[in-house]
């Protein structure tokens, strides 16, 4: 059986990876590699989020009888770190560095507050809570990624 908070912390890791490339490509200002890599961590990050959204949170909500409970605030974040990637995005296409790392600061600080909640309390609520459907739940998740991999493809 998998752990959903495995499988999630790993998606954080390979974000956080590829974010790390994008970054790098704006410090050195190699404005196209830095627009083609904050994309392709954009989508990484935004599938991330699906994940969340339109798998994990409406089960858990279900499971919790709520939907007022963690997952309202999660989304309040999510819906914060997307406002701030479109400005990131908007500096990477100006060639703005100062107003990218303005923002990216700003966003550091959001993300690792988000994924300390994530991390330390909602997966493991999740695999708690679902425990007997994480595997589909799991399944569903990466259904999101292979349906991206293969509109990539088409």
């Amino acid at each position: 059986m998998q752990k959903i908070a495995t499988y999630l912390d790993q998606d954080h890791r390979r974000c956080d990876d590829q974010y790390t490339l994008a970054e790098s490509d704006v410090i050195l200002r190699h404005w196209d590699a830095a627009g083609a890599s904050f994309a392709a961590f954009l989508g990484m990050f935004n599938r991330h989020l699906d994940k969340e959204e339109r798998v994990l949170f409406p089960r858990l909500d279900h499971a919790l009888g709520n939907g007022y409970g963690p997952t309202v605030v999660m989304r309040a974040e999510h819906r914060q770190m997307r406002d701030m990637l479109a400005a990131m995005q908007a500096a990477i296409t100006e060639r703005d560095c100062a107003s990218f790392f303005d923002q990216a600061d700003m966003l550091r600080i959001l993300m690792r507050q988000h994924n300390l909640k994530e991390e330390g309390i909602l997966y493991p609520q999740a695999d708690f809570v679902l425990a007997k459907q994480a595997d589909a739940v799991v399944a569903s998740m990466e259904q999101l990624d292979h349906a991206v991999a293969e509109g990539s493809a088409a």
